[in-house]
């Protein structure tokens, strides 16, 4: 294992996406919500991921120098176009002006289409929970989950999140399939076996052979629910923002298919929490949290690090496969 400070590397995977033709600001916003994604813990979505990032770039399947377009544009409703670019930017933008437009309005909804896999969903709710307001995000990705009876893959990982203004913050952030697809990854990168349950061969046959998984197809959640509510995420994503269902989607880890744009989409809800109550202002927030550490739990995401404010000084772990190919790519794109 390969340890690094925060500060060295969002620098690192700064340098490496501005050299692969990622404007500045871009690069920046994009390097910081990926090395979130590794203080979180969840190295499946974080630095594991941006050769990926770098080899869709080069391929060309990814924008380098994308704009937002807006598409829509109503006091409470903002659709962009994202012009293929990475993802990450384009939901951090749509995540503030989703804030900006909730604090006016009291409730404000951001759509972003036609972009790419923007990481661990949960990053994005923050900047509703730092201006005290409720978030609550949407991403769909490449077909990998039946519905349910079903034997081909017609629904993403299909990710919810939700971030509500507690003391600490509550966090949501799951997957509405049984394992996020990153994690299977992460596994057939180690040569590590599945758990049970988690995945299906292309064949539908259950697997516990990450690289089998890979090709195959992932179990939803617990069930028919967990495909209820991935189908939900399909329509408020690939549906109705479109332009591409999940099943349209190239797989981010299949290289042949490096020069197609994925056409992902993201939809953000940002509430003015205060403006919620019916008998005005309250302690229930305040209660709910205190009742949850009383009774020997913590509330979801409690321990979350903000990703907006980090500790440059904190350490980071990647795995050695990871941090090879990073150098492999520092040296291919001359950093």
């Amino acid at each position: 294992m390969a340890q690094l400070t925060v500060g060295s590397a969002t620098e690192l995977a700064k340098s490496l996406l501005k050299a692969a033709g990622v404007p500045d600001q871009e690069a920046d916003v994009t390097a910081r919500c990926i090395v979130a994604s590794d203080r979180w813990g969840i190295g499946s979505h974080g630095l594991m991921r941006l050769p990926f990032y770098l080899a869709r770039l080069q391929a060309g399947g990814i924008k380098a120098d994308a704009k937002l377009k807006v598409v829509t544009d109503l006091p409470s409703l903002v659709v962009f176009d994202g012009d293929d670019g990475l993802g990450h930017w384009q939901l951090q933008k749509a995540a503030e002006v989703a804030a900006e437009r909730a604090a006016i309005n009291g409730i404000a909804a951001v759509g972003v289409g036609r972009s790419n896999h923007c990481g661990a969903l949960g990053i994005y709710v923050w900047p509703m929970i730092n201006r005290g307001l409720v978030g609550i995000a949407f991403s769909t990705g490449p077909a990998v989950m039946p519905p349910w009876g079903g034997n081909s893959a017609l629904l993403s990982t299909s990710p919810i999140a939700a971030g509500i203004p507690t003391n600490p913050p509550t966090v949501v952030d799951l997957a509405t399939s049984a394992v996020a697809r990153g994690k299977i990854q992460a596994k057939a990168q180690a040569g590590a076996e599945l758990e049970p349950g988690w995945a299906f061969t292309k064949d539908g046959s259950p697997t516990t052979d990450a690289k089998e998984a890979l090709a195959g197809m992932l179990a939803p959640l617990g069930g028919v629910k967990g495909y209820a509510i991935a189908v939900l995420v399909e329509s408020l994503t690939g549906m109705l923002v479109g332009p591409s269902l999940a099943k349209d989607i190239p797989d981010m880890f299949a290289s042949e298919q490096d020069a197609n744009p994925q056409k992902i989409s993201h939809f953000i809800i940002a509430i003015d929490s205060a403006k919620l109550s019916v008998d005005g202002e309250n302690t229930r927030t305040a209660d709910f949290s205190a009742l949850v550490n009383a009774a020997g739990g913590r509330l979801p995401g409690a321990n979350r690090s903000n990703p907006e404010r980090p500790d440059n000084a904190e350490n980071i772990t990647i795995t050695d496969s990871v941090a090879d190919q990073l150098a492999q790519w520092s040296t291919k794109l001359g950093i």
